[in-house]
């Protein structure tokens, strides 16, 4: 029974084929395509892959992206299917004041973030850190509800805002330097630091409210751009929407 997973982002559609639709299937293959490729993917990666069976995605790109995803699809009689966030699915609740308005990406990385942690040992208050073309900083209590999170410009929509609104001032390939002493890596250090900052601030939030600390996992392309800067351990984890995905679809396809 294999698989589809498909997670369309702001930069860039990332899909993943499994064996099965089940939490810890095997991956059969993989790719990414920019968005303004998605049209190549039925000729190109897509062309030779196994038929998937069935195939579940999310989408933060808006309707068009989705649409030119499913006209992508048509060489396979497979329907697509979309996640779209609710007030509870696979055990995580969800706290936001109108939760089908949560970005699906955010939900579906929550609950695969969620079991991660489960699978490892006891519920614990969690904190989801995924480093992309915007950073997003979520909390999960102990019992699986998610309390709340940040929503912060990622590193290149800072250094171009940067560059935009402030005279002699380039986008710049510096280090990140405990104290810089040159403009390149005084931007990328203050990037850095500042997505680190709103982390750290969250963690404590969580420290106070739950009563304990909280684990700690990022993901995103740029999460391992972040990971030597944070204040506190994190656990990196890649494709961590994939596991989500995985997870609600061994629910939703169940039997």
């Amino acid at each position: 029974m294999t698989f589809l997973a498909i997670d369309v982002g702001n930069t860039r559609l990332k899909w993943a084929l499994y064996d099965a639709h089940r939490p810890g299937a095997t991956l059969l293959a993989h790719g990414a395509e920019f968005l303004d490729h998605i049209e190549k993917l039925a000729e190109g990666s897509w062309a030779d892959l196994p038929v998937p069976q069935r195939m579940l995605g999310c989408v933060v790109a808006g309707d068009a992206a989705k649409r030119r995803v499913q006209e992508q699809m048509e060489l396979w009689d497979v329907p697509p299917q979309w996640v779209v966030s609710s007030g509870e699915e696979a055990g995580l609740i969800n706290g936001y004041d109108h939760p089908s308005r949560l970005g699906s990406d955010r939900w579906v990385a929550m609950i695969g973030a969620r079991h991660h942690v489960l699978a490892q040992g006891p519920a614990r208050p969690l904190v989801v850190v995924m480093v992309g073309t915007a950073v997003t900083v979520e909390c999960i209590d102990a019992h699986g509800r998610f309390m709340g999170g940040l929503i912060l410009p990622g590193h290149g929509i800072m250094l171009r805002a940067l560059e935009t609104g402030t005279a002699g001032l380039h986008v710049p390939t510096g280090d990140v330097r405990m104290f810089p002493t040159n403009t390149s890596d005084a931007l990328t250090s203050g990037g850095t630091y500042a997505i680190a900052g709103a982390v750290e601030r969250m963690v404590q939030h969580v420290i106070q409210h739950c009563g304990e600390e909280p684990a700690c996992i990022m993901t995103g392309g740029a999460g391992w751009k972040m990971a030597p800067s944070m204040t506190r351990p994190f656990e990196l984890v890649d494709n961590l929407i994939f596991d989500g995905l995985l997870e609600i679809a061994s629910r939703r396809f169940a039997g």
